[in-house]
C-alpha cells in the first residue's frame, strides 16, 4: 500500500468545509436517518410536553446512575422500572405511524398516546408495588388474580407496540409468531403464558436481555453519549485520516478506520453510516470513487463497528450471560475476528483504488499531528473502561468510571464544556438513546423465552440437520442463512438475542462446536444482515447519502464485507482464531486467512499487480477461498493457484514495461 501512485488522479479537497455545506450535509443526514432508521423517527414538536419528556428521561438516567453506584434492585423490580419509564417515553416521543407528525404539523402529543404512556408506566409500576404478592409461594399455589392477568396482557401488548414504534416491525412479527407458537401450537393457555412472560425474571420480557440492559447496557449507552459530547468522533476522524489518508485510496481507507472506531460506541450500523457518511462519503466521491462504492464502503465499515471490542454494539454483555464466559475474556476473544473483518474491507478498498487509479491525499490537506496529540486525552475514558474490565471490575463499575472521566474531560475545553443546562440535556440524551435498545431487549426476551421454554430450539435444530442430511458445512451454511434472515432490520442487541437463542444451539448441541465459536458465528451473521440484500439497511442509508442506486450499493457492500462472511466459518472449523487451543495452531491459520483474503479481495476488485482478466479473477477467488479453508492440503492448493496468477501478472507487467522502454520501429 505505497504512497507512490498515480500523480494524475483527481485531487482530494481539504477536510475543512464551509458552514453552509456542513448544514446542508447535516440536514440530508437527518432526512436519510429518519427514512432508514426507525429509532430516529421521533417527534420533534413536543411543545409543553418537552418538560414531561425531559423530566422522565433525566429521572430514568439518574435511576441507573444510582443503582450503578449503590447496587441494583431485585431483577424484576429493576427491569420493571427500566422498561416502564422507557415504554412511557416511547409513546410520548414516537408516533404510531410515519405520517402522524407530518400531517398538519401540530405541536404536542395526541391524547391517546399520552394515555398509553400513563398505562405503560402503570403496568410496570404494578410489578414494583405488588412484587411481594407476585413472587410469593402463595400465588404459585392459589393462582394469580384477575387483575394480574389483565396487567400482564396489557404489559405484553404495550411492549410490542412500543417496540414497533421505535425499533420496527420485524422483531414484533418474530415475537408474535413466538406467542402464537406457545398458545396455538403448544397449547399453553393465554393466562398461563401472560403471567409467565410478564411476571417472572427467569424468561420472557424480564429475562436475561432486559436484565443486562437495565444494569450494564444503559450505562454504556450513557457513556457513548458523554463521549460524543466531548467530540471524540472528530478525534477518530482526524486520527484515521492522518494515519491512512496519504495512502492509495486514502479517503476510503480513512472512512473505514474512522467508522470502525465510531461504530463500536454508536450501537447502530445505520446511525453510524449516516453520522460518519455525511462527512466521508462526499470526500470519497470527490476523490474519484463511484457513488455506490462510497456508500457501500461507509456502510460496511459502520456495520463492522458492531463487532468491534470492547462494546460490540452492547451485545457483548448479553453474550457473557448466555455463554458463561466472563466479559473481559469475550472482548479479548473478539479482537482477531474484528481485525480480520476490517483488514478485509481495507484490502477491498485498496485494490479498488488501485484499479481506479485513485491516489492518497496530500499531507497539507490532512489534520496535523499536533492537533491530534493535544486531544489524545479524549481516549482516556475508553482506556480506563478497557483496563478496568480486563482487571476484573464489573462492566457497570467500569462504565461508571468511564462516564465520570469523560464528563470531567468535557470541562477541559470551551467547545465541550457543559453548562448546567448542558448537563441536563446529556442526562436526557442518555435515556433517549437507550429507548430502542430497551424495547428491543424486552421483545427479544419474548422470543428467547419461547424458544427455550417450549423446546422450539431443538425442533428447529433437528429440522436444519435433517434438511442438510447431517453435513456439517451445509448445516453451517443454512445456519448462516437463518441468521441473516432473523437479523434483518433488528438492532444489535435484539439481533444477537434472537440468533443466539434460535441458531446457536443448532451448532452447540449437535456438533460440539465450542460455545464461544457458535455464539460468535451467529452474532457475525446477524450483524451482516445490515449489508446483505435485499434488506440491507446500512447500505440503503449509505446510498441515501451518496445518491446512488440502493440495490447496487447493497451488492457492493456485500462484496466489501466478504471477509465477514468467511471468517465465521474459519473460526468454527479452526477455533484457534478465537484463542481456543495452542498458539502453534493460531499462527498458520492467521497466515493462510490473510493471504486468502488478499487473493479474494484482488479477484473481486479485478486488480492485483495490474488489471486482471476474468479468468485470473476467478482463479484468485477460488484460490483465496481454498487458502482460507483450515486444511493444510487445501490451503497449499489455493496458494499454488494464487501464485500462478501472481507469476502471470508480474510477467505481463515486465513485458509492458519492456515494450514501453523499447523505441518504436518503422
Amino acid at each position: 500500500m505505497s504512497t507512490e501512485d498515480h500523480e494524475d488522479s483527481p485531487a482530494v479537497p481539504a477536510l475543512e468545509v464551509d458552514e453552509q455545506t456542513q448544514q446542508e450535509a447535516e440536514a440530508q443526514a437527518e432526512e436519510v436517518l429518519r427514512e432508514h432508521d426507525t429509532a430516529s423517527r421521533y417527534r420533534t414538536k413536543l411543545g409543553l410536553w418537552a418538560w414531561v419528556v425531559g423530566g422522565l428521561s433525566v429521572a430514568l438516567t439518574l435511576f441507573h446512575l444510582y443503582t450503578g453506584i449503590f447496587g441494583s434492585r431485585p431483577s424484576l423490580i429493576q427491569g420493571a422500572i427500566h422498561l416502564g419509564a422507557a415504554a412511557s417515553l416511547i409513546f410520548l416521543l414516537y408516533p404510531a405511524g410515519k405520517r402522524v407528525e407530518r400531517r398538519g404539523g401540530k405541536i404536542g402529543i395526541p391524547w391517546w398516546d399520552a394515555v398509553l404512556a400513563v398505562v405503560a408506566l402503570a403496568v410496570n409500576l404494578y410489578i414494583v408495588v405488588r412484587y411481594s404478592h407476585l413472587t410469593s409461594n402463595l400465588v404459585q399455589i392459589m393462582g394469580f388474580d384477575t387483575i394480574d392477568y389483565v396487567v400482564a396482557t396489557l404489559g405484553i401488548v404495550l411492549t410490542l407496540e412500543a417496540t414497533r414504534r421505535c425499533v420496527g416491525l420485524p422483531i414484533v412479527v418474530i415475537a408474535s409468531l413466538a406467542i402464537g407458537y406457545s398458545t396455538l401450537i403448544v397449547g399453553q393457555s393465554w393466562q398461563s403464558y401472560a403471567v409467565g412472560t410478564y411476571f417472572t425474571s427467569r424468561g420472557g420480557i424480564f429475562g436475561t436481555p432486559i436484565q443486562v440492559s437495565s444494569t450494564f447496557i444503559f450505562l454504556f449507552l450513557l457513556f457513548a453519549v458523554v463521549l460524543i459530547r466531548t467530540n471524540i468522533g472528530t478525534l477518530f476522524n482526524d486520527l484515521a485520516f492522518r494515519l491512512t489518508g496519504r495512502f492509495t485510496g486514502g479517503p476510503a481507507k480513512a472512512a473505514v478506520a474512522a467508522s470502525g472506531l465510531q461504530g463500536m460506541i454508536s450501537g447502530s450500523s445505520v446511525a453510524n453510516t449516516v453520522a460518519s457518511g455525511s462527512f466521508t462519503i462526499p470526500l470519497m466521491k470527490r476523490a474519484g470513487f463511484r457513488p455506490h462504492f462510497a456508500g457501500a464502503t461507509e456502510a460496511t465499515a459502520s456495520t463492522g463497528g458492531q463487532i468491534m471490542p470492547p462494546i460490540m454494539g452492547a451485545a457483548a454483555f448479553i453474550m457473557a450471560e448466555y455463554t458463561g464466559i466472563p466479559y473481559n475474556e469475550i472482548i479479548i476473544i473478539a479482537v482477531i475476528p474484528a481485525v480480520l473483518y476490517f483488514l478485509g474491507v481495507f484490502l477491498s478498498v485498496h485494490f479498488e483504488a488501485k484499479r481506479m487509479r485513485i491516489s492518497g491525499m496530500p499531507s497539507s490537506q490532512l489534520p496535523g499531528w499536533k492537533s491530534i496529540l493535544l486531544r489524545l486525552d479524549l481516549l482516556l475514558p475508553l482506556i480506563i473502561i478497557v483496563s478496568m474490565m480486563l482487571s476484573g471490575f464489573s462492566p457497570a463499575r467500569a462504565a461508571l468510571w468511564g462516564v465520570a472521566v469523560a464528563f470531567a474531560l468535557s470541562f477541559l475545553r470551551r467547545s465541550t464544556r457543559l453548562s448546567p443546562l448542558g448537563i441536563i440535556q446529556t442526562l436526557e440524551a442518555g435515556a433517549r438513546t437507550a429507548l430502542p435498545v430497551i424495547a428491543a431487549c424486552a421483545t427479544a426476551g419474548i422470543v428467547a423465552g419461547t424458544v427455550t421454554g417450549t423446546g422450539l430450539g431443538g425442533r428447529l435444530g433437528n429440522a436444519v440437520i435433517n434438511i442438510a442430511q447431517g453435513n456439517f458445512l451445509l448445516v453451517l451454511l443454512m445456519t448462516m442463512i437463518v441468521c441473516l434472515i432473523l437479523g434483518m432490520g433488528l438492532p444489535t442487541t435484539a439481533n444477537y438475542v434472537v440468533t443466539a437463542t434460535v441458531a446457536a444451539p443448532i451448532l452447540i448441541n449437535n456438533f460440539d462446536v465450542p460455545v464461544i465459536a457458535a455464539h460468535m458465528f451467529v452474532f457475525f451473521f446477524g450483524i451482516l444482515a445490515d449489508v446483505t440484500p435485499p434488506v440491507c439497511l446500512a447500505a440503503y442509508a449509505g446510498s441515501g447519502i451518496a445518491g446512488s442506486n440502493p440495490m447496487k450499493t447493497g451488492v457492493t457492500a456485500l462484496r466489501l464485507a466478504i471477509a465477514g462472511f468467511l471468517i465465521p466459518f474459519v473460526f468454527v472449523l479452526e477455533p484457534s482464531l478465537l484463542l481456543e487451543g495452542p498458539v502453534s495452531d493460531l499462527i498458520p491459520a492467521l497466515v493462510t486467512v490473510v493471504l486468502g483474503m488478499v487473493a479474494i479481495a484482488s479477484g473481486l476488485a479485478g486488480y492485483l499487480f495490474g488489471d486482471a482478466t476474468r479468468l485470473e479473477r476467478a482463479v484468485l477467488i477460488v484460490g483465496g477461498v481454498l487458502m482460507v479453508y483450515p486444511s493444510v492440503i487445501v490451503s497449499i492448493i489455493g496458494m499454488a493457484l494464487a501464485l500462478l496468477i501472481v507469476a502471470l501478472q508480474l510477467a505481463r507487467r515486465g513485458r509492458d514495461r519492456s515494450e514501453r522502454g523499447t523505441p518504436a520501429t518503422a
